[in-house]
């Protein structure tokens, strides 16, 4: 059995969602393929400080900020790795390369360059995901004003939707989810059904969203090009990771007029509870968009919420 090289990884991310890549000289392991900047962390170091020693080293940059984002192990030829992926959003200095044949900013739906290193594919995938996540709740307020505030959030910006309906009886349920692809697909945004497979391909749904209670029960991942599950416990995110879910929703991280029985996570339970896992998790419960920075800080890929995404 291998040893596992613990190597830290950044996605250096510019305002406009394009990120950084490097392609691997011709001396080294899988000469022209394409990779995040980083690399091993040396005895006595944390995944952070070889991330912040290696950006100096290879590019001449600075780290002014960078948040844990996800780990993910591959096992090569010629080593077991474990990627610690941080998300690097502002450093100081010129970026100069000083070991990469190349580099080049890229972004994740429209790429121009390739192979990437088989460890690093599905990342790209994931960073595909927009990091704000709305829920809709059409029982509780009514079909029309959810549209109403549906439209004013994806002209907002809002480019991933969860419909989630279960009070909604089946004809007006499956009227206002078609009504929500439509207007999503004309924004570009994605839309996630809840626990109801047969509606998501009906509507054509970008995926199919699982209830904890569906994920305990799944034995394999279901067949949609998006697949996430919502999380409460530890064991529920290795089951979803397991599955090899697209991402996974965790919470409550505050209290919540949903759900006022649970107890709240609170960041630093919700940081522990998803260290190391492979897959984009998002934090859930009481949380509005202006929660994004801390999310981030704790690990998370991004935010869900209900009402706090369709304030009038």
């Amino acid at each position: 059995m291998k040893k596992i090289v613990h190597v830290a990884a950044a996605v250096i991310t510019r305002p406009d969602g394009s990120f950084l890549l490097g392609q691997r000289a011709p001396d080294t392991f899988y000469p022209g393929y394409w990779e995040f900047p980083g690399g091993k962390v040396e005895p006595g170091e944390t995944p952070r400080d070889a991330l912040i020693r290696e950006l100096d080293e290879e590019l001449g940059m600075q780290v002014e900020a960078a948040t844990p984002w996800i780990t993910r192990e591959h096992v090569y030829e010629h080593a077991h790795v474990s990627l610690h992926f941080f998300e690097v959003s502002a450093w100081r200095g010129e970026i100069h390369d000083r070991v990469h044949s190349a580099l080049s900013w890229q972004k994740a739906d429209a790429m121009d360059v390739g192979p990437m290193l088989p460890a690093n594919g599905p990342i790209l995938k994931a960073l595909r995901l927009p990091r704000l996540f709305g829920i809709t709740h059409a029982g509780e307020i009514g079909i029309d004003a959810q549209l109403a505030r549906l439209d004013a959030a994806l002209a907002d910006g809002l480019r991933l939707v969860q419909i989630r309906e279960p009070a909604l009886p089946e004809g007006p349920r499956e009227a206002f989810a078609r009504a929500v692809v439509e207007r999503c697909h004309a924004t570009g945004a994605l839309v996630m059904v809840n626990d109801d497979p047969a509606l998501a391909r009906s509507i054509g749904a970008d995926g199919l969203h699982l209830t904890a209670r569906s994920l305990a029960s799944a034995a394999a991942r279901p067949e949609f090009e998006w697949v996430g599950a919502s999380c409460h416990t530890r064991a529920d995110l290795e089951k979803a990771a397991g599955l090899e879910l697209d991402y996974a929703l965790l919470g409550a991280v505050q209290p919540t007029l949903s759900h006022p029985e649970r107890n709240a996570l609170g960041w630093p339970a919700f940081t522990e509870m998803i260290a190391r896992l492979p897959l984009p998790v998002f934090a859930l419960g009481g949380l509005g968009a202006g929660d994004l920075g801390c999310a981030k800080a704790a690990g998370a890929h991004g935010v869900a919420g209900i009402r706090a995404f369709w304030q009038s």
